[in-house]
Protein backbone atom coordinates (compact mmCIF):
# COMPACT_ATOMS: atom_id res chain seq x y z
CA UNK A 1 0.00 0.00 0.00
CA UNK A 2 1.36 3.26 -0.95
CA UNK A 3 2.10 6.31 1.47
CA UNK A 4 0.01 9.47 0.99
CA UNK A 5 2.55 12.73 0.59
CA UNK A 6 1.96 14.85 2.90
CA UNK A 7 1.65 18.30 1.51
CA UNK A 8 4.32 20.76 2.38
CA UNK A 9 3.12 23.63 4.55
CA UNK A 10 4.41 27.36 2.31
CA UNK A 11 7.09 28.77 4.03
CA UNK A 12 5.98 32.33 5.79
CA UNK A 13 8.62 34.78 6.43
CA UNK A 14 8.43 36.64 10.24
CA UNK A 15 6.72 39.70 8.30
CA UNK A 16 3.76 37.79 6.99
CA UNK A 17 2.50 36.26 9.66
CA UNK A 18 2.91 39.73 11.86
CA UNK A 19 0.19 40.83 9.33
CA UNK A 20 -1.84 37.45 9.38
CA UNK A 21 -1.92 37.82 13.14
CA UNK A 22 -2.68 41.91 12.76
CA UNK A 23 -5.68 41.18 10.37
CA UNK A 24 -6.81 39.03 12.73
CA UNK A 25 -7.04 41.31 15.95
CA UNK A 26 -10.09 43.35 16.17
CA UNK A 27 -10.22 46.94 16.45
CA UNK A 28 -11.81 48.70 19.04
CA UNK A 29 -15.73 48.99 18.74
CA UNK A 30 -16.64 52.34 17.03
CA UNK A 31 -18.89 54.53 18.67
CA UNK A 32 -22.04 54.07 17.28
CA UNK A 33 -23.70 57.20 16.09
CA UNK A 34 -27.60 57.04 17.01
CA UNK A 35 -30.02 56.05 13.56
CA UNK A 36 -32.42 58.31 12.90
CA UNK A 37 -35.71 56.74 13.89
CA UNK A 38 -37.52 56.24 10.74
CA UNK A 39 -41.21 57.68 10.63
CA UNK A 40 -44.12 55.47 11.09
CA UNK A 41 -45.67 54.43 7.58
CA UNK A 42 -48.82 53.02 7.11
CA UNK A 43 -50.68 50.59 4.42
CA UNK A 44 -52.60 52.04 1.09
CA UNK A 45 -53.95 50.89 -1.74
CA UNK A 46 -54.97 52.64 -4.80
CA UNK A 47 -57.86 51.54 -7.31
CA UNK A 48 -57.88 52.56 -10.58
CA UNK A 49 -60.12 55.14 -11.35
CA UNK A 50 -60.39 57.39 -14.17
CA UNK A 51 -61.63 60.77 -12.26
CA UNK A 52 -58.09 60.46 -10.49
CA UNK A 53 -55.94 61.22 -13.44
CA UNK A 54 -54.88 65.17 -13.60
CA UNK A 55 -52.82 67.57 -15.89
CA UNK A 56 -49.53 68.25 -14.36
CA UNK A 57 -46.24 69.15 -15.45
CA UNK A 58 -46.52 68.33 -18.80
CA UNK A 59 -48.94 69.16 -21.40
CA UNK A 60 -49.28 65.27 -23.04
CA UNK A 61 -49.46 63.56 -19.80
CA UNK A 62 -52.18 62.82 -17.54
CA UNK A 63 -50.85 61.95 -13.57
CA UNK A 64 -52.26 59.64 -11.05
CA UNK A 65 -51.14 60.46 -7.42
CA UNK A 66 -51.03 56.77 -5.24
CA UNK A 67 -50.55 57.92 -2.18
CA UNK A 68 -47.72 56.31 -1.17
CA UNK A 69 -46.17 59.53 0.02
CA UNK A 70 -48.65 60.03 2.84
CA UNK A 71 -48.39 56.74 3.75
CA UNK A 72 -44.69 56.99 4.23
CA UNK A 73 -44.33 60.56 5.52
CA UNK A 74 -42.66 61.51 2.04
CA UNK A 75 -40.09 58.82 2.19
CA UNK A 76 -41.23 57.86 -1.37
CA UNK A 77 -43.67 59.26 -4.38
CA UNK A 78 -45.08 57.31 -6.87
CA UNK A 79 -47.49 57.96 -9.29
CA UNK A 80 -49.16 56.89 -12.65
CA UNK A 81 -47.82 58.77 -15.55
CA UNK A 82 -50.67 58.51 -18.97
CA UNK A 83 -49.52 59.60 -21.87
CA UNK A 84 -52.07 61.34 -23.92
CA UNK A 85 -52.22 62.74 -27.67
CA UNK A 86 -51.13 64.85 -29.14
CA UNK A 87 -47.60 63.65 -27.71
CA UNK A 88 -45.19 64.96 -29.74
CA UNK A 89 -41.72 62.78 -29.66
CA UNK A 90 -39.72 66.11 -29.70
CA UNK A 91 -41.71 66.72 -26.61
CA UNK A 92 -41.72 63.91 -24.86
CA UNK A 93 -38.00 63.12 -25.55
CA UNK A 94 -36.64 65.74 -23.84
CA UNK A 95 -33.44 64.60 -21.52
CA UNK A 96 -33.83 65.22 -17.76
CA UNK A 97 -33.16 63.89 -14.91
CA UNK A 98 -34.43 63.16 -11.19
CA UNK A 99 -32.30 63.30 -8.03
CA UNK A 100 -33.57 60.29 -6.12
CA UNK A 101 -32.06 57.21 -4.41
CA UNK A 102 -34.47 54.87 -6.40
CA UNK A 103 -36.34 55.36 -9.25
CA UNK A 104 -38.40 53.11 -10.88
CA UNK A 105 -40.35 53.00 -14.23
CA UNK A 106 -42.75 50.02 -15.05
CA UNK A 107 -44.47 50.43 -18.32
CA UNK A 108 -48.40 48.85 -18.64
CA UNK A 109 -48.41 49.63 -22.46
CA UNK A 110 -46.02 50.34 -24.70
CA UNK A 111 -41.93 51.13 -24.70
CA UNK A 112 -39.76 53.87 -22.84
CA UNK A 113 -36.12 54.14 -24.07
CA UNK A 114 -34.18 55.75 -21.25
CA UNK A 115 -30.10 56.94 -20.77
CA UNK A 116 -28.27 55.96 -18.26
CA UNK A 117 -24.55 57.34 -17.03
CA UNK A 118 -21.98 54.18 -16.50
Amino acid sequence: MAKAKAKAKPKSSARTVGRLRASKRRAPPAAKAKAKPRPKQRFVASHLREEDFEGGLRSYAKYRDLGIANATSGLVQAHVIRFVPPCRPQDVSKLHYHEVDFQMVYVLKGWIKTAFDG
